[in-house]
């Protein structure tokens, strides 16, 4: 399980595959999830050309819990990319993962040359009164119980990921369980739920405005979503509108997942083009 320190001791999990050469993409995960999800799109950076790393935020998997904001992770993420000789490179985030691109872009602009966002919630426009921690502390009592429901301590790989795909919507689950080994999908689920920490600080931020400003990104940006996915959706036009170049894609009959499962080779093609 490759990890790395960054430059203040915390420790970064991470996972980097696709092409062994090539422009590289940084992927930033959703929520809850980890590095495993940009293994899905494994092969299809094989066959784009494209060198693929994503980084699992603080308090997912083996990443030092910290406190954190959208900025703060983009620049950890980019600590990885720099141990790995990475220079200029795509941001691409998926569901919440998208505030965390997108404040790559808006923050780096010297480092990355295009930026996608798929299926990602618009933000609030207020600061809520409570604090982060507040937030956390209030979320964590439905989480456990969500993580417990879901049992992930259990040693039957299949049994566990049919808990966790019978939430999905249909398409979801059917494209996630073809793009992953059951196996994989298991160990996906137990490192994202090991350390509640990951999910309830990526949650509180979800529903703070953004710290960053979205007008000051300058590279190209595409933003992907399902016309089936309602709940995101909105964030799309609501993105475009504020994104000096961005385009919107929407794509007839996905739902959330599915707007990137099913798209892993177009979606890399044009960060890289």
């Amino acid at each position: 399980m490759p990890e790395t320190s960054l430059p203040d001791g915390r420790v970064a999990q991470y996972w980097l595959g696709g092409a062994d050469h090539g422009p590289a993409v940084l992927f930033f995960h959703g929520c809850p999830d980890t590095r495993w999800a940009a293994r899905t799109g494994d092969s299809a950076a094989r066959e784009v050309g494209v060198r693929l790393l994503c980084v699992n935020r603080q308090g997912y998997g083996r990443s030092s819990r910290a406190p954190s904001t959208q900025v703060s992770a983009a620049g950890d993420a980019l600590a990885v990319a720099d141990s790995l000789g990475l220079g200029p490179l795509a941001a691409l985030g998926m569901s919440v993962g998208g505030g965390y691109a997108a404040a790559c872009a808006a923050t780096y602009p010297e480092r990355v040359t295009s930026l996608g966002i798929v299926a990602t919630l618009a933000p609030p426009e207020d600061e809520p009164e409570e604090t982060v921690e507040e937030a956390m502390r209030r979320f964590a009592p439905e989480f456990t119980e969500y993580v417990a429901e879901l049992a992930p301590g259990d040693a039957d790989d299949a049994a566990l990921v049919e808990r966790f795909t019978s939430g999905l919507p249909p398409q979801d689950a059917e494209l996630l369980v073809a793009a992953a080994s059951t196996a994989d999908l298991a160990a996906s689920v137990r490192e994202a739920l090991v350390d509640h920490d990951g999910y309830l600080r990526d949650a509180a931020l979800t529903f703070r405005a953004w710290t960053f400003d979205l007008r000051s990104i300058e590279c190209p940006t595409t933003l992907w979503y399902g016309a089936s996915d309602r709940r995101a959706m909105p964030g799309g036009p609501w993105l475009a509108e504020r994104i000096p170049q961005a385009e919107l894609v929407v794509t007839p009959g996905r739902t959330h997942l599915a707007t990137l499962l099913g798209s892993w080779p177009e979606v890399l093609t044009a960060l890289v083009r």
